[in-house]
């Protein structure tokens, strides 16, 4: 199938069997990596985009459904964001797999809530499994960043 995808708001054809979920769209036929394959049944938050400005599990959305739907990955930041230097002033970040799950997640927070509480951080991160942090430091660094806002 030839499907057109608005991804960072560039509009973006793929060609792909009806099957293939966002995150395969993204990765192989986009090469937007930055979307990560983790656990594969929407369960550990590494394929975590935005639709429509809000969290979606690109390993569960079939590419053929998000339809004119606006999708933002990682990489629609060029520069970093606010999120992207909190968690790295925070040393918030070890391997990196999971990075693009919590960037995504904390953008939609903060956009949704400019000041949020640390038991509204971590309600909002509890979709999103790190596997070497213990999410200490990520919750540090929302919090300051929060703070600072």
């Amino acid at each position: 199938m030839h499907i057109t995808l608005t991804v960072n708001n560039e509009p973006r054809e793929v060609l792909a069997p009806a099957s293939a979920t966002l995150l395969e769209a993204l990765r192989g036929a986009l090469e937007l990596t930055g979307t990560k394959r983790g656990c594969n049944h929407g369960v550990c938050g590494a394929c975590t985009v935005l639709l429509d400005g809000k969290l979606a599990r690109a390993c569960l959305t079939l590419a053929v459904d998000v339809g004119e739907r606006e999708v933002t990955t990682v990489e629609a930041f060029s520069e970093l964001s606010d999120v992207q230097r909190a968690l790295i002033d925070s040393s918030a970040i070890q391997c990196g797999f999971c990075t693009p799950g919590f960037v995504m997640a904390l953008t939609e927070l903060f956009k949704r809530n400019p000041k949020p509480d640390r038991e509204t951080i971590r309600a909002a991160l509890a979709g999103n499994l790190c596997r070497c942090s213990g999410y200490v430091k990520i919750v540090e660094a929302a919090e300051r960043l929060a703070h600072d806002r």
